[in-house]
């Protein structure tokens, strides 16, 4: 190996899969590690994950990472998370253990919840504090559920014996043996609970959501050093010293350090978050004001728009219908035909998010005639992330952004050259990629880098940013306004379904 060390860690904690990604001083990337892990579904539109699995997956990536890049644990210089967002945990503080499965930020389960709050004249006050929506997306009504539902934990939670955390702070409170309780301000922005003009809990809204602040860790910036991993767990004491929602992490991975730069994700689901400043920007197209970093005193907001289904509409067509055989083959197929001949996915699959914040919506595939073949219903699926984002661009510069002179993606789907392509077309801009899309885990281990002292500054890590490839638009106005109006046609359609299936109460 002719890499240089210090070396860092990155834990990126996803939806389906967790990494453990080795980089070096030039954050490059050295060794790998990934493991997926299993998605429960009790019930229509409820979505749960075993945490003991994750923490069993999260040790053996980062062990099976350290040891792929031949060094020792000793030369990790620091550890850097980033994790799946608003999905909660509750657990025993004397144990560990947690007291209910992890309910994943996907779940609707607490939709009718967060209806009755709305109705009771809440979301004004919320959005004013949080940024955010009355949804269940958000953290705190599923929080308030476990406490509700799991025999005793409400009166246990009063008392003190409980601890709730996004999955980075459960994966903290592992590494550290349970020594430290804490989440970062990216992580805590995202419960429904934090002032995010303050970065302090608000007892307002644990008064709302009926959440002891018993419960709730110590919020902390996104680069310092939270404590150090037991030493038998991976072979030396390792500071923890990065932790970041894993599109906050992406939106510093990709360098956005000024603002109106932004980024797009497109894992799970798509998240394009633009940088906004030392200032909030306050959305009246339902886009999330947010926190996107914070480093010693001063923090960084953002502007997000949430799509709930990206590469899991992909996904889907391969393990549910097996009209593709892999996420490659879907590119293939969108590339076989020269138009999508009004053929349209929207993929609520979870509901809609931003602007439309509609968890009752379903899927729906729309246009197809006797001649729909799987290429059009794989291109109409790729087609359908490229929409979505092009309706976040739009409300962001509705809200007062600046249009953005460029895009940059990662994740899994940034790879697909002829999404990529269509997005250029779709959002009449210039796309970058990166040459590392991993881009989530880099953006942990850079956060980690500056916690530990590796890196002095931002300038440092933008000086090292890289990018693959840039793609152009390349479709005419026209063609472009007749595909956005087919697409909007479809969408009204689904918005305006009579019939909304409802989780159990």
């Amino acid at each position: 190996m002719t890499a240089s060390g210090p070396f860092i860690l990155a834990i990126d904690q996803g939806t389906t899969s967790t990494r453990s990604i080795v980089f070096d001083a030039k954050l490059g990337r050295i060794a790998a590690s990934q493991q997926e892990f299993e998605q429960f579904y009790p019930h229509p539109g409820w979505v749960e994950h075993d945490a003991e699995e994750i923490w069993s997956k999260t040790l053996e990536t980062a062990r099976g990472a350290i040891a792929e890049a031949g060094v020792a644990a000793s030369a990790i210089a620091a550890i850097g998370i980033t994790n799946q967002r608003e999905t909660v945990v509750v657990w025993d503080r004397k144990t560990g253990t947690p007291v209910h499965k992890a309910i994943v930020w996907q779940d609707r389960r607490t939709a009718r919840t967060c209806e009755d709050l709305r109705a009771e004249g809440h979301e004004g006050m919320v959005r004013e504090t949080t940024g955010l929506l009355l949804d269940p997306y958000f953290s705190a009504t599923k929080v308030a559920w476990i406490l509700d539902e799991v025999p005793g934990a409400r009166e246990r939670a009063e008392r003190g014996e409980l601890a709730f955390g996004t999955i980075d702070c459960f994966l903290l409170w592992r590494l550290t043996g349970g020594k430290v309780h804490a989440t970062d301000a990216t992580n805590a922005a995202r419960t429904l609970l934090l002032d995010i003009a303050t970065g302090e809990w608000s007892d307002a809204l644990c008064d709302l959501f009926r959440v002891p602040k018993a419960l709730l860790p110590r919020v902390g910036g996104n680069a310092e050093v939270y404590g150090e991993t037991d030493r038998e767990l991976l072979g030396a004491a390792i500071p923890v010293a990065g932790m970041a929602g894993d599109q906050q992490a992406a939106l510093f991975g990709q360098a956005c350090f000024h603002p109106g730069m932004v980024k797009s994700t497109y894992g799970t689901g798509c998240f394009a978050v633009m940088n906004t400043g030392t200032t909030p920007l306050r959305s009246d197209n339902r886009l999330l004001t947010t926190i996107g970093y914070r480093i010693g005193d001063e923090t960084t907001y953002a502007l997000e728009g949430s799509i709930f289904v990206a590469g899991a509409a992909v996904k889907w067509l391969r393990d549910s219908l097996g009209i593709v055989e892999s996420a490659a083959h879907s590119a293939d197929l969108a590339a076989s035909i020269d138009h999508n001949e009004g053929v349209y996915m929207v993929p609520a699959f979870t509901g809609l998010g931003a602007p439309h914040w509609d968890p009752h919506a379903r899927a729906s595939i729309l246009g197809m005639t006797l001649g729909t073949t799987r290429a059009h219903i794989a291109r109409a699926t790729l087609e359908s992330v490229a929409y979505q984002t092009m309706d976040l661009v739009d409300a962001m510069i509705a809200d007062g952004a600046p249009a953005p002179d460029v895009m940059r993606v990662d994740g899994g789907m940034a790879a697909n050259d002829w999404f990529c392509g269509f997005l250029a077309d779709m959002l009449a801009t210039r796309v970058d990629r990166p040459a590392e899309l991993e881009t989530t885990a880099r953006g942990a281990a850079a956060l980690a880098g500056i916690g530990a002292g590796l890196f002095p500054d931002l300038a440092a890590i933008e000086a090292i940013s890289n990018f693959d490839r840039s793609f152009e638009p390349g479709i005419t106005a026209e063609d472009r306004k007749a595909h956005a109006d087919g697409w909007h046609a479809a969408l009204a359609k689904v918005l305006a379904q009579p019939e909304r299936r409802e989780a159990p109460a």
